[in-house]
């Protein structure tokens, strides 16, 4: 019983900010625009914890940790969505080399079975496709589904000016036994609140 909710949040401030940070880095050890998505997203599911869990025997089971699942196309065709441990309490360094590690070793076959079984809310990012909207589904047990577009420059008002923009849309799919629409609103906020400041990411 999904539920679907969306924001489209303005990227200027963490767009700088990735553009600072990758300046002092050498190319392979640099951000993708993804990290402080997630990023973002774990610190929000901190303050909502809800939406971070399991709908087992007919009731939520939220979980402390948060472990997000990221979704990664293989070669092959076809979707896995391994999971990133423990993501608000890593820095993006720590983050981006856990993405980087667990692209690879998706690809190659090599994937731990706690990978595969203890991601507590899915990540989905088709930005890179040149996908505006994404519209997930929920992989059962979990209870949400972060869905992420590509970043693109839009018309945005600012103090009844009109200007334009690095914009993306984020989206959740939520169970409605687990939640309302009220908590997922609550968690679009403080992702919005988060990329507002991506120095404290």
């Amino acid at each position: 019983p999904h539920y679907y909710l969306e924001t489209d949040i303005d990227m200027s401030a963490t767009q700088a900010w990735l553009e600072a940070e990758n300046l002092k880095r050498s190319i392979r050890e640099r951000l993708l625009p993804v990290v402080p998505l997630i990023k973002a997203t774990a610190l929000a599911l901190a303050k909502v914890p809800m939406l971070n869990g399991f709908w087992l025997d007919d009731e939520l089971q939220a979980q402390e940790a948060i472990n997000i699942g990221f979704a990664i196309a293989l070669r092959t065709g076809g979707l896995v969505t391994p999971a990133l441990f423990n993501v608000d309490c890593k820095s993006v360094d720590e983050i981006m080399a856990d993405l980087s590690d667990l692209i690879r070793r998706t690809r190659a076959g090599r994937l731990r079975s706690s990978e595969l079984t203890d991601a507590t809310v899915t990540l989905t990012s088709l930005g890179d496709m040149g996908v505006r909207k994404v519209y997930g589904v929920i992989y059962p047990p979990q209870v949400a589904l972060v869905g992420v577009g590509g970043i693109t420059e839009r018309p945005w008002a600012i103090d009844g000016m009109l200007t334009v923009r690095p914009t993306v849309t984020i989206t959740m799919a939520a169970d409605h036994r687990a939640t309302d629409g009220r908590t997922g609103a609550a968690f679009l906020k403080a992702v919005t609140d988060a990329l507002a400041h991506p120095e404290e990411l």
